[in-house]
């Protein structure tokens, strides 16, 4: 009987956020993978578990990931653990939960900590809906695009960022997103928590000033629909009534309709639309 790869979540910082159920977890498997050994045998010795570790990181997460699905083929419970919160949430974890799905090797995920959901809760920002955006792309290119996209997002967003790219990030969040309210937070759960809310160009002075220091999770207000919606407007005034208008008709819709439709979205009556096509029927 194969078996089952655990994703054990572990503490972000204090360790009593550890659940009962993980703990229990990992005095059980056989195995488990970490992606740090060095940093989790601090956790599994203030714990007391003597289970053997093996290391399962970004630079060998497909080879590994195959050599620890053998294991589970012959019977192994293997647990997985990160540096800290999830796995398999920003970490080399989602491979490894690919391919044992792929495999048809069971997969049980313990809940725990999570650094994003944990800042989320604490923003005071809209947590209904949200992004989790994780880190933004290195290669210049796709940043941009990602950037770009995160300019017409309307759910709040969750980003990590290191102490040493924070405020180049600061920057470029400021200059395509422009001055958002945003929630900075650094150190979650631990005794120095803190957690800065302001916008996005009060935080960026304030980090011009003051070192940046510890693992970053930003969470930073959506668009609003009423931006949205007045920017489409300017958008649709800068066309003619006759060019708007021509504009339906030429997706399909009638006269009329197309008449209805630009009125509509320029915020004026169907009779205005048709007063401007008439003064202007040379045109038309």
């Amino acid at each position: 009987m194969a078996g089952i790869l655990y994703l054990c979540a572990t503490p972000i910082g204090n360790l009593e956020d550890i659940s009962l159920r993980v703990l229990r977890t990992l005095r059980e498997v056989d195995l488990i993978a970490a992606e740090d050994t060095r940093n989790s045998i601090k956790l599994l010795n203030h714990f007391e578990i003597k289970v053997p570790m093996t290391s399962y990181h970004e630079f060998n997460k497909i080879e590994k990931a195959h050599q620890l699905a053998e294991k589970m083929h012959s019977g192994k419970n293997i647990a997985l653990i990160t540096d800290a919160g999830t796995p398999g949430i920003s970490d080399p974890g989602e491979e490894l939960v690919r391919i044992c799905a792929e495999e048809g090797i069971q997969v049980i995920s313990l809940p725990g900590a999570a650094a994003c959901i944990t800042a989320l809760t604490v923003s005071a920002l809209p947590a209904r809906r949200f992004s989790f955006e994780a880190f933004l792309p290195r290669d210049k290119k796709e940043r941009g695009i990602v950037l770009k996209e995160l300019q017409q997002e309307t759910r709040t967003m969750i980003l990590y960022e290191a102490p040493h790219h924070l405020v180049s990030t600061l920057e470029e969040l400021y200059q395509a997103l422009g001055n958002r309210k945003i929630s900075v937070c650094r150190e979650l759960t631990k005794k120095h928590e803190e957690v800065i809310r302001a916008s996005l160009e009060d935080v960026l002075a304030l980090y011009r000033e003051k070192e940046p220091r510890g693992e970053y999770v930003l969470v930073i207000e959506g668009k609003s629909y009423a931006d949205i919606e007045k920017e489409q407007k300017e958008a649709w005034m800068q066309m003619s009534v006759f060019e708007h208008v021509k504009y339906y008709e030429d997706k399909g819709a009638g006269r009329k309709e197309a008449m209805k439709l630009a009125a509509k979205d320029r915020g004026v009556s169907k009779r205005d639309v048709y007063q401007e096509l008439l003064e202007g029927e040379g045109k038309v």
